[in-house]
């Protein structure tokens, strides 16, 4: 019966296609922020409608948030798709490619899910990027994995990794309040802003000689000042911090307050840090569902080699929270773009290319090929559906 479900799942996305490809193209044309995405969201509910899904917008108190469903098979299984973009860069982490990927491996399933025992959700998750709070961390708090028994999302890289290292992440503004004054005339009038984030960055870079190797802080100052004669009383940041696991993001994290902290100290300005309180979490990847793609990206003619110095690679994404939740998964996809890598304009060129329209071909299939395999393989299905639905971290 799996043979057939997943010839007829092919034949579905294969039927698609041509309008996934274009919607693929279309959203890495048109790039919108998180929270922000309303073509891409609009197009993707249009498409999903049109093939027969039940779709629900605004889910969530999120505009463009949303669900499409299909089937009412006992196993469920969502299918995250993501379409924001980054600010000046645009789709150079390709969402443009997960969303059409996302559409088309829940199309693909839908061909089977009466046949197979299953209901089928896409899930319309805005704001992974650089949103304070992820828009799938929202979701979940809020409901929209309730039902679900699993969950998986594929995303582009320049190689194939079936569960790649995703760790945990805070993302959060730092703001610093001092006082004006005549930056030559009289200074000592004045409370130097700008002087404090100084302090802090310079306490940073120390701070690296003394967190793990597996932590990461990176950031950027989004205001410096106004004028060069003027005392800066108001200043700020936006600043990351990533460990592999919440836990240790909580220890790394209070370091890097300190930080902060000191640069208020040494000046005499006030702190206030806004956000990162909703970090992501690590990604686990749950091993039987990751077998069952691996098994199936392979028959799409795909390879796992080993990836030497990329195994390093320490990004993060809010399907963590999600993963700590339900069982799930999240394979990167290779789109053949070295040198070019993530966060590159040179990975935005790349995702239009025939190498990213061969990936939504083959991500979608792969993932709606392991939708039918998590229903018709008794052991991954039985325990699956005995772990029940709507678990909490």
């Amino acid at each position: 019966m799996a043979v057939d479900a997943k010839a007829g799942a092919q034949e579905a996305l294969k039927s698609a296609q041509e309008q996934l490809v274009e919607l693929s193209h279309r959203i890495h044309g048109t790039p919108e922020l998180g929270y922000e995405e309303e073509r891409a969201a609009d197009w993707l509910c249009e498409l999903l409608a049109d093939t027969g899904f039940r779709v629900e917008r605004g889910i969530c108190d999120i505009p463009t948030a949303f669900t499409a469903r299909f089937g009412s098979g006992p196993l469920h299984v969502s299918i995250c798709a993501e379409y924001d973009a980054l600010p000046a860069i645009g789709h150079a982490c390709g969402h443009n490619i997960i969303a059409a990927m996302s559409a088309g491996a829940g199309i693909a399933a839908a061909r089977a899910a009466d046949e197979v025992g299953l209901t089928v959700t896409v899930v319309g998750t805005p704001a992974e990027e650089v949103g304070n709070v992820g828009g799938k961390i929202l979701m979940l708090e809020r409901g929209a994995f309730d039902d679900a028994h699993a969950a998986m999302m594929v995303h582009p890289a320049p190689f194939d990794g079936v569960t790649p290292p995703l760790i945990a992440a805070a993302l959060f503004d730092v703001r610093y309040t001092g006082k004006e004054s005549h930056a030559s005339a009289f200074p000592e009038l004045g409370i130097n802003a700008a002087d404090a984030l100084t302090v802090a960055q310079t306490a940073i870079g120390l701070l690296r000689q003394h967190i793990r190797q597996t932590d990461r802080i990176h950031g950027i100052i989004t205001h410096g000042g106004d004028a060069p004669n003027v005392v800066p009383a108001h200043t700020s940041a936006k600043y990351m911090v990533r460990a592999q696991t919440i836990e240790e993001l909580t220890e790394v994290r209070q370091k890097l307050f300190r930080c902060f902290e000191a640069g208020a100290l040494a000046t005499g300005s006030k702190l206030e840090i806004i956000g990162g309180e909703k970090p992501y979490a690590q990604v686990i990847h749950e091993a039987s569902i990751a077998e069952l793609y691996r098994q199936n990206a392979e028959r799409t003619g795909r390879t796992f080699p080993d990836l030497g110095q990329f195994n390093r690679v320490s990004a993060s994404t809010d399907m963590g929270n999600v993963s700590l939740a339900i069982p799930s998964i999240h394979p990167m996809i290779g789109i053949d773009s070295l040198p070019a890598v993530n966060h590159q304009p040179e990975f935005t060129a790349h995702c239009v290319t025939p190498s990213a329209d061969k990936a939504v071909w083959d991500g979608a299939l792969a993932m709606a090929w392991t939708a039918i395999d998590m229903a018709t393989t008794p052991a991954v299905r039985d325990r699956l559906l005995a772990r029940g639905t709507g678990f909490r971290p």
